[in-house]
């Protein structure tokens, strides 16, 4: 089987024996890439810096193992390397750690992404006051509705989309969209016209996605062929595939017709780096 056909496929990989070769790129990728992403075109950079390792309730393994002013500094160093792509939630209490990065990260140069579970035209503009108050920007580069599960997640949160239409409008936000945690979800962002912008769960082995690769691989098809941007998630599998990265990271990177970028988070600048040399290396391995 060639590595066109094979990567087509998206298909699920035997990690005990994976192919590098069928993955291998002529050319590497590198971290620090920059991608326009979406119809909006808004420039991201391949990596982006996940805030919300087991995230939830407020917190992450970042906000707990560096606190403030380490995951601040944390995503200065990053920008400084290249990776401007931040990517926050409010379900992880990571705002306050964005703006504490941007006291030495200049605005205009940082692509700040969050989520909301706003459902209602109230909630979300109680959501955009206190997330810009929070963030300490005037408008956000990304914002999507976090974790959509309902196959009609758009008639339960019309008055959010409508609101967040609005902001668009005004600049206050610059591109939008969803996170998926069911096919189902997934299906409907697909073919969902306001939908601009998805965060899906891919890795080689299936672990933690919506479906089998295959499956997923084929509606991410879908939504490239309608022109949305896509964000890779999960890429080590919510940490299970941490022993595999090398794995990971070439599939991902070998999957660029229906993923534009990929967030990961990293837990200490050592990490970071290591994660930015990977990337380059695992993207021509044969």
């Amino acid at each position: 089987m060639n590595r066109r056909h094979f990567v087509r496929l998206g298909s699920a990989v035997p990690l005990g024996a994976f192919p590098h070769h069928l993955f291998a790129a002529a050319e590497k990728k590198m971290a620090s890439d920059v991608i326009e992403l979406g119809p909006r075109k808004v420039k991201v950079s391949r990596l982006a810096m996940g805030t919300g390792t087991n995230g939830g309730g407020g917190s992450s393994n970042q906000t707990k193992r560096l606190g403030l002013k380490g995951l601040g500094e944390l995503l200065r160093a990053a920008t400084d390397n290249g990776v401007f792509f931040w990517d926050c939630a409010d379900q992880y209490g990571t705002h306050p750690h964005i703006k504490e990065g941007l006291k030495s990260a200049a605005r205009e140069k940082v692509a700040i992404l969050s989520k909301t579970h706003a459902s209602t035209v109230t909630e979300m503009k109680a959501d955009i006051d206190r997330f810009r108050r929070e963030l300490g920007t005037d408008y956000i580069d990304v914002l999507l509705l976090h974790c959509m599960m309902d196959a009609n997640w758009p008639e339960r949160r019309k008055g959010a989309m409508e609101y967040i239409s609005e902001l668009q409008e005004k600049g206050i936000v610059r591109t939008k969209g969803v996170s998926c945690h069911t096919l189902a979800a997934l299906k409907t962002a697909a073919a969902t016209p306001w939908v601009e912008v998805d965060l899906a769960r891919f890795n080689p082995a299936g672990v933690a996605m919506d479906a089998d690769p295959k499956t997923v691989y084929g509606v991410l098809k879908q939504m490239k062929a309608a022109g949305k941007g896509i964000i890779g998630m999960k890429i080590f599998g919510a940490g299970r595939l941490r022993n595999r990265t090398d794995e990971c990271l070439q599939y991902a990177l070998a999957h660029t017709d229906v993923m534009d970028c990929f967030t990961i988070g990293s837990e200490s600048f050592d990490e970071f780096k290591q994660l930015t040399e990977k990337i380059p290396a695992a993207s021509v391995r044969g």
